[in-house]
């Protein structure tokens, strides 16, 4: 029996067991390092994604890298606080570029930041080349910050991460309401004397910390991914930018976690990839499943709104029957309806069935006829319907002709504010500009059944 047989490795449940209890402290630091980066890239990195800057975080990123590797050849050390300052001077240069091309040549701001991108890259690449030539110590990993390297991560560097994290998210919160005009209306923030380019200049400070801070546990390439990844996630759960902000942060804290753990039972496996594969399956989940705005809500409420609109069409062609019957309650064959109303069978049969549940209608061996609380719904949204096609020819000048097919839309979602408010513009008018009469609120039912007024 081999030694292999007498010690098996852990399972993979001891495994997990191991990574909660935290008994590996660099298990710690990387844990730590990617929760703090996760929150606060995600927070800073929104503003950057409302303002349709998205790809500013990763050409900030590829500018850094210059910086890194000057100031490492400028001290010949890998202090955190060193390459931060290096790298942190190196992407404002980046960013002044981004926007000073765009403003005082012909480039066009896209154009500039592919330009500035490349070339700092670029530059980056033949000073790490250089610098793998020279006969120094400590340079190596410094290729490590083009992917980045969670485990190589010191007590140094979580502590410069903590201290970025605090200073990015008191800032935010401080200037949320400046930040938040600024980003949404910058012309109406100018006239009400807020000094726009101040707080731009600070905004573009905090992303360039949240991304030179993120270079060690993510890597140049992937640092765009944590400032963007989490907030096109959280757009689909609220419409609040509080809201949206913090739960853009807890997708980024979540993330971290996944990765972090994958990378603690798979060794192979590093944290800032995986970090970026875990946002962008969250962003996935989002997509469909967030309960505003998911694919599948949105799937749900077109197929219910498609039915709203079949069954009330088919209402409201029921009146039209009724009404050249001068409202004598006769029952419509399938053939009538559709005589004014072109559905296939199949269609109108379903459509008639779920009317039937809903007590609109009723079946009887000679045909459909409306019940009363179905004539009272047919009877509302024509008068909408004639409402809104009146509505159209007097005050947007359109003919007969072209205001029926605006009518149809709108006829299902106008509410009944939106209706009395229509009948006071029209000063109550009788007809609609086809000639036929609109129903009022005030008449009674006059539909007659066995001779006998409902």
């Amino acid at each position: 029996m081999t030694g292999f047989e007498l010690f098996p490795p852990p399972s993979l449940w001891q495994n997990w067991l191991s990574f909660w209890r935290f008994e590996d402290m660099n298990l710690l630091w990387v844990l730590m390092g990617s929760i703090l980066l996760g929150m606060s890239a995600s927070v800073i990195g929104g503003f950057a994604f409302l303002r349709k800057r998205a790809l500013i975080g990763d050409a900030l990123a590829h500018a850094a890298l210059p910086g890194v590797m000057m100031a490492f050849l400028l001290f010949q050390t890998r202090d955190p606080l060193v390459i931060f300052i290096g790298a942190l001077c190196s992407s404002f240069i980046g960013f002044f570029l981004i926007d000073w091309l765009p403003k005082n040549t012909k480039l066009k701001a896209d154009a500039a930041l592919a330009i500035t991108l490349s070339f700092f890259f670029a530059l980056g690449l033949m000073l790490l080349s250089f610098i793998q030539g020279l006969e120094v110590s400590n340079k190596s990993g410094l290729d490590k910050i083009l992917f980045g390297q969670a485990a190589a991560m010191t007590d140094g560097d979580i502590k410069l991460l903590g201290y970025v994290t605090i200073f990015v998210l008191i800032t935010v919160v401080l200037f949320f309401q400046k930040f938040r005009l600024i980003a949404f209306n910058q012309s109406y923030a100018r006239t009400i004397g807020i000094a726009v380019n101040r707080y731009e200049l600070l905004l573009a400070l905090l992303i360039v910390m949240s991304v030179v801070v993120g270079l060690q546990l993510v890597g140049v390439v992937l640092m765009a991914a944590v400032l963007l990844t989490p907030m096109a996630a959280a757009r689909f759960w609220s419409n609040q930018l509080a809201t949206i902000l913090i739960i853009a942060s807890l997708l980024g804290g979540f993330s971290a976690i996944i990765s972090t753990q994958i990378s603690y039972l798979a060794p192979a496996m590093p944290t800032g990839p995986w970090m970026v594969v875990s946002l962008s399956i969250l962003f996935i989940l989002s997509l469909l499943f967030a309960p505003q705005k998911g694919l599948l809500k949105r799937y749900f409420d077109y197929q219910n709104l498609r039915q709203k609109v079949a069954e009330e069409n088919i209402l409201r062609t029921l009146y039209k029957l009724l009404e050249r019957k001068d409202f004598k309650d006769k029952p419509f064959t399938l053939a009538d309806i559709q005589s004014f109303r072109n559905m296939p069978s199949h269609c109108l049969q379903n459509t008639l069935k779920l009317l039937e549940k809903k007590g609109f209608a009723q079946r009887t061996f000679q045909g459909i006829t409306l019940t009363p609380e179905g004539f009272e719904k047919a009877t509302q949204l024509t008068r909408r319907h004639r409402l809104w096609e009146s509505y159209l020819n007097e005050q947007a000048d359109l003919s007969p002709e072209q205001v029926h097919q605006h009518a149809e839309r709108i006829e299902h979602i106008l509410t009944e504010a939106q209706e009395t408010q229509l009948q006071q513009e029209l000063s109550n008018s009788l007809h609609d500009p086809h000639g036929n009469q609109i129903p009022r609120k005030a008449e009674p039912t006059s539909v007659e059944r066995g001779g006998e007024k409902i």
